[in-house]
Parts: structure tokens; C-alpha cells; sequence
């Protein structure tokens, strides 16, 4: 049955037969005021916050390939990015890992800063960025020549220290964000 077309107003009620217990001025929709003219809520970003948990994740990223390296080499004998016979942390190449990984929760952090000034729904796009950064690193190391024991080892550290990142700068990026009118 298809209801009447003025059904939903005081004329359709009273048309049908109700007895409204309101007038019609009473059920004028009132918009809260800050909803109406005050515009959408505003997002503002504590940079010094921000940054400071960005140099943060990257010593925990930089000391995440160290411990990976170590994990790698010392317990279970697989040469990651260095022959093994340099010892369990390995030569310039550890080094070189640990410099990577904190430069690239550096870049993330610049990345996740211009999204949050920028961008609706920022903390979604920087999950999806990083999260497909990680998964592009850690393929990396099974287009090259080494070990498949080698390439694992490699391909887990850079998954782990790409999940410390995202997840560690997910939570700044919370704390540094303030909304308001």
C-alpha cells in the first residue's frame, strides 16, 4: 500500500484522520549551532609532538634491524646482507640496515605529516601506504641472487621493523592530532 503523499506533514496527518499533539511550529527541525555556520571541526597538528615520536620510531626501527641481524646471524647462523664470517652483528651492512630503517620512519613521518595537514582520513591512507611499502621491501630481497635462507632472513627483518613503524607512528600521529572548532 503506497502511504499518501503528504502523510509525513501536518496536513497529511490531519488528512488521515491524526490528531497531532504538537502544532506544526513546534516540529520545526532545529540544527545545533555548531553544526550550522560554525562549519566542519578543525584538525590541527602538533609538529613538535609529531617529530618528536618520529626520531623515537626511528631509533626503535634502526635498533629493530640490529636485533633482527643479530637473531639472524647469532641464533641461527644466515648471513643477512653480510657474509657470516664478520660475527653476529656483522660489518658496515648492520650499520647500513639500522641507518635504512630509521631514515625510512624519518620519510614515513614526513609522509604521515603532510597527510595529516592534508588529507581526509589520513591515519587510512598512511595504514595503506605503509603497509604496501613494507610488503614491496620485503619482496626486494627474493628478486636478487642470495640464499633463500638469506633472502627470509632479510625479507622478515624488513617486515618487522615496516610493522614497528607503521604501528608506532599510528599511535604518535594520534597524540599530535587535536580537533576543534
Amino acid at each position: 500500500m503506497c502511504p499518501h503523499p503528504l502523510a509525513g506533514t501536518m496536513a497529511g496527518l490531519e488528512q488521515a484522520g491524526a490528531r497531532p499533539e504538537r502544532s506544526w511550529k513546534e516540529l520545526v527541525v532545529t540544527v545545533p549551532r555548531d553544526m550550522y555556520g560554525e562549519g566542519p571541526p578543525s584538525r590541527s597538528v602538533d609538529a613538535g609532538r609529531l617529530w618528536t615520536g618520529g626520531v623515537a620510531t626511528a631509533l626503535v626501527a634502526a635498533l629493530v634491524a640490529v636485533v633482527g641481524v643479530l637473531i639472524a646471524r647469532g641464533l641461527f647462523d644466515v648471513p643477512v646482507l653480510a657474509p657470516t664470517d664478520e660475527g653476529a652483528l656483522g660489518n658496515a651492512s648492520t650499520l647500513r640496515l639500522a641507518a635504512f630503517a630509521a631514515i625510512a620512519a624519518l620519510l614515513a613521518t614526513g609522509l604521515l605529516h603532510l597527510l595529516l595537514l592534508s588529507t581526509p582520513q589520513p591515519r587510512r591512507f598512511f595504514t595503506w601506504i605503509i603497509t604496501l611499502a613494507t610488503i614491496a621491501a620485503a619482496l626486494v630481497p627474493f628478486l636478487t641472487e642470495a640464499d633463500l635462507d638469506e633472502k627470509i632472513a632479510t625479507s622478515a627483518i624488513t617486515l618487522v621493523v615496516g610493522v614497528a613503524i607503521g604501528s608506532l607512528l599510528s599511535g604518535v600521529a594520534r597524540s599530535a592530532v587535536r580537533t576543534g572548532r
